[in-house]
């Protein structure tokens, strides 16, 4: 009798997501288990009663999945199930809290894709802004840039306290430097603009941030980015089915359903490399960038 591909999907929130749910059936996952309100010290009671319940052979057929909101938490989640292992009884891990690090993954590849189609570029030395970057999404693809070599700005809206103390953790976190940038009124929110090369805007849902009217003074940006797909535009005048349009600033922008094709596709692609692999896989936001950066084409 043939074993069942079988994923464990672990959330610290009271639900998990049935965006993820779908995208793990499509991949190859027949049977899918949500364990909700997972704390981190549930992760090896949970991993280990995972592991020893199939065979050693089979064990490639059982997956686990990390959802919530915050990405730290997740990334410690997955480094204490990846400790929990015993080898030869060994599962694969995916973490990907509310979609972040695929989304962070897509929206960054998307714009490495434009930045060497259309100026022969990459992030290294860019003055990059990220709009919403104290919260997942900005933050996670804020650490992707840095790590490209990027000079990068999170804009916070609450002050500048709450956005040091993430460019802090990331700083602490992953080795990365990260300048924390104070968006609570519109002159300081427009202040980032005119040295900007690359604008992200990684803003709560239906929150405009920046106005075409602000965005005349972004007189160096090349590329704009915007992941929210609810009216009204994070940045006004990103279209969401912008693919490499030309904004009215001059810079090509790229709107939230073109990088949010890369994200469905990359997400598909790591739950399938876990459906298939013959070994543990421990796929994090590196390898999600990875993966979308093969599917737009871009060798590094």
């Amino acid at each position: 009798m043939t074993k069942k591909n079988i994923l464990h999907m672990l959330s610290p929130q009271q639900n998990v997501s049935p965006f993820d749910v779908n995208m793990a059936c499509d991949a190859g996952y027949d049977l899918i288990v949500p364990y909700t309100n997972v704390n981190l010290s549930d992760i090896k009671s949970l991993v280990q009663d995972a592991i020893f319940s199939r065979s050693i052979s089979n064990a490639q057929k059982t997956g686990i999945f990390i959802c919530g909101k915050d990405a730290s938490l997740a990334l410690d989640m997955m480094n204490t199930a990846r400790e929990s292992m015993v080898p030869p009884f060994q599962v694969s891990v995916f973490p990907d809290p509310a979609g972040s690090f695929t989304t962070a993954a897509a929206m960054v590849a998307c714009t490495e894709k434009t930045l060497k189609e259309k100026f022969n570029t990459n992030f290294k030395n860019k003055n990059v802004i990220i709009y919403g970057g104290k919260g997942i999404v900005g933050g996670i693809s804020s650490i992707m840039c840095a790590e490209a070599g990027a000079k990068c700005t999170i804009v916070g809206y609450d002050g500048i306290e709450n956005v040091s103390k993430k460019a802090k953790e990331y700083k602490n976190r992953f080795g990365v430097e990260i300048t924390p940038g104070d968006g609570s009124n519109d002159e300081l929110n427009s202040s980032y603009l005119p040295n900007a090369d690359i604008i992200f805007c990684a803003a709560r849902a239906g929150t405009q941030v920046i106005s075409l009217d602000q965005m005349k003074i972004a007189n160096s940006v090349k590329v704009i980015a915007d992941v929210n797909a609810v009216p009204p535009s994070g940045i006004e005048g990103v279209g969401l089915k912008d693919d490499n349009s030309t904004h009215e600033c001059g810079a090509f922008s790229i709107g939230p359903l073109t990088s949010g094709d890369i994200k469905v596709k990359t997400q598909y692609e790591m739950f399938k490399k876990m459906c298939n692999t013959d070994k543990p896989l421990y796929l994090n936001f590196q390898e999600a960038l990875n993966i979308s950066r093969n599917i737009l084409g871009l060798k590094y």
